[in-house]
């Protein structure tokens, strides 16, 4: 077993120190291992600290009996010590029976031995373990890994994608949130077993990709391993090499994609709906008689195939509206005009607005340099006139409106006119065709609401 006492010194947090010096006073040997010691080599502050031992799961219990404790895993030697008001899971060291799913075993075995839990992990850089005594226990190179930057999985490559086929988006994601590279044998056993994450739920490969596509890497995992997002999102696969014969593009159309995802802040949402909003690029594409190629209609057919795919995703109803109507809207190009402008705030809001405005720009950033300080200068205007209308809280709904039902109906109007005279009234304001005040608005109503009814 490889150690380096002395010569590493990782500082613990009081809580976790002092269930490790309760273990060992109990003649127990206790570690910090997996995440915590990678993130802390990594010189990052770990989110949680996990902590391994030979101690048995009934004897944790009595150990910690002072504590207030949750048993969030016993069968599986897992205990979660709540020190100092943080929680701490506590796991037995075990080794893992077969994994007839794909994704967790169906037994596992407790040892007595660090080296036997530490060879069942999945890369090398999240199988090491550290004492403060001891130092730090490598045994399959994992501070090296850390320090070429490379992801590299404990043993067989095909057998760990096989234990847990969730493994192979891990893998994407670590290399995607690090930098790193993926050793070319992890690599290949990734995309050789990647069917197996059709057995994977669809809100494990949600969170995955979401912490992927926000990762500083996204753009080269994505582009590198199209094979394995292809598993997840069949419906992107059409954009692999599909070319866009136009002056605004010199990327095919999933160049494109992974470009502009990597041009947008990185909310995961955001992120996806940059994934999504060109995929049905592919099915809507035409060729002119000049040889160019349009998308005319792919906004709409890409929202509804991106409501197919997040739902499919099991994402929430509200990340669904908003990420499928930034896609019906991205390339809604309105003239940098007050009255444009509040309309789509009337439409959407002010926030949904301000997302249009990064997606329209992130999109814009991945396309051909043609025209693009033209395009930019006029985002720059939109935003201005959004953040212009904003501060000065201008009338965007009806509920803002200096009127309201009952105005309308001392005007005589009743039913479905009361709504259509208050969206008259919006519509007059946005338009700036007057203020609004209440007097003013009732005023043009009574001059336009029947010409336009």
């Amino acid at each position: 077993m490889r150690k380096e006492a002395g010569t590493l010194k990782i500082k613990i947090p009081d809580h976790v120190d002092n269930i490790l010096k309760i273990l060992k006073s109990c003649g127990h040997s206790g570690y910090i291992v997996g995440g915590c010691v990678r993130d802390s080599l990594m010189g990052v502050s770990p989110h949680d600290y996990d902590v391994c031992t030979d101690c048995l799961p009934e004897e944790m219990q009595r150990i910690f009996s002072g504590f207030k404790t949750v048993e969030t895993g016993l069968k599986h030697g897992t205990l979660t010590v709540i020190s100092d008001g943080q929680p701490v899971e506590v796991t037995t060291f075990r080794s893992d029976g077969e994994y007839s799913d794909h994704r967790r075993p169906a037994h596992v075995t407790f040892e007595r031995s660090l080296s036997e839990d530490l060879r069942r992990r999945d890369f090398t850089i999240n199988a090491m373990a550290y004492d403060p005594e001891e130092g730090l226990t490598d045994l399959f190179g994992g501070q090296q890994d850390l320090k070429n930057g490379i992801i590299r999985c404990v043993g067989d490559a095909g057998e760990r994608f096989d234990e847990d086929a969730l493994r192979i988006m891990r893998c994407l994601r670590f290399a995607s949130v690090t930098g790193f590279e993926i050793d070319s044998k992890t690599a290949a056993a990734a995309s050789q077993k990647s069917g197996l994450l059709k057995l994977i739920s669809a809100e494990r490969i949600y969170s995955e990709l979401i912490r992927l596509l926000c990762g500083r890497g996204a753009e080269r995992i994505l582009l590198e391993y199209r094979d394995i997002i292809a598993v997840i999102i069949p419906e992107l696969e059409p954009c692999f090499g599909c070319q866009q014969n136009c002056p605004h593009h010199i990327y095919d159309v999933y160049g494109h994609i992974c470009r502009s995802v990597s041009g947008i802040t990185p909310d995961g949402e955001l992120r996806l709906c940059m994934l999504l909003h060109d995929i049905e690029k592919p099915s809507c594409r035409t060729t002119d008689g000049n040889g160019q190629d349009h998308f005319k209609t792919h906004p709409i057919s890409g929202a509804k195939t991106a409501e197919v795919i997040l739902r499919r995703l099991k994402c929430s109803a509200k990340t669904i509206r908003r990420i499928t109507d930034l896609v019906m809207e991205h390339d809604n190009r309105i003239p940098p005009q007050r009255s444009s402008v509040r309309r789509l705030i009337s439409k959407y809001g002010y926030e949904f607005y301000f997302d249009w405005i990064k997606v329209r720009r992130a999109d814009t950033l991945a396309q051909s340099d043609f025209r693009r300080t033209e395009k930019l200068v006029e985002l720059d205007e939109l935003e201005r006139l959004g953040r212009e209308l904003e501060k000065e809280n201008c009338c965007v709904k009806i509920s803002q409106l200096a009127v309201n039902g009952r105005d309308i109906m001392d005007m005589g109007l009743s039913g479905k006119s009361v709504g259509e005279a208050l969206a008259l009234a919006l519509d007059a304001v946005t338009d700036e065709k007057t203020d609004n005040d209440r007097q003013q608005i009732l005023d043009y109503l009574r001059r336009h609401y029947n010409e336009e009814a």
